[in-house]
């Protein structure tokens, strides 16, 4: 396949074109741009689908505005680290030392001192979370009840995307807890 033909099916929504093209052909290309653009961990599919999505945009405004003067695949590096630059420089503090016990559960049974312990383990589980932004959207969506609408326009994505991360952060955070726990059982069986 040409460049306009790869162009003409990613318009058209090909299914079997888009995966091939973003999640294989792609790649590599991608993994580059994001080692260069930020200096945390950002997750690849999250990646795709806020690049997705900003082709997209308009009838796949920005993916029309390819005139053929590079390859796809330059053009498209060039307008990912444009993308990501511009969204990095905007995104939200991901070093927020914000205190969590205002969103811990108000519960009769929960004195001072256990609702202590609570955040400062909700806080170290979210310290060692490698994804910043899967914290951020826990912290929105979950412990302030803050709507999705909300968080995505913070984000500068669409509520779609909003569900996949919340989704993809809790899954990770059950990871980092699995450890933590399995670690802790270690430890006291020694």
């Amino acid at each position: 396949m040409n460049d306009q033909e790869i162009l003409n099916k990613l318009i058209a929504h090909d299914e079997q074109a888009t995966e091939y093209f973003f999640f294989k052909r792609c790649r590599p290309l991608f993994m580059s741009v994001i080692k260069n653009v930020f200096s945390y961990e950002v997750d690849y599919d999250e990646f795709v689908n806020e690049f997705y999505i900003h082709l997209m945009e308009n009838d796949a405004y920005r993916l029309r505005q390819f005139e053929g003067r590079s390859s796809i695949y330059q053009w498209m590096k060039v307008i990912a680290i444009r993308f990501f630059m511009a969204k990095r420089d905007n995104m939200i503090d991901m070093e927020s030392k914000e205190y969590l016990l205002a969103s811990v559960p108000h519960n009769e049974i929960m004195d001072t001192e256990k609702r202590i312990t609570a955040k400062m383990q909700i806080e170290q589980l979210f310290n060692l979370m490698q994804n910043k932004r899967y914290v951020y959207v826990i912290k929105r969506l979950v412990l302030e009840g803050v709507e999705p609408e909300d968080v995505a326009f913070e984000l500068e994505t669409n509520v779609n995307n909003i569900y996949n991360i919340k989704k993809r952060a809790l899954d990770a955070l059950t990871k980092v807890a699995l450890k933590e726990i399995e670690k802790y059982e270690k430890g006291i069986c020694k």
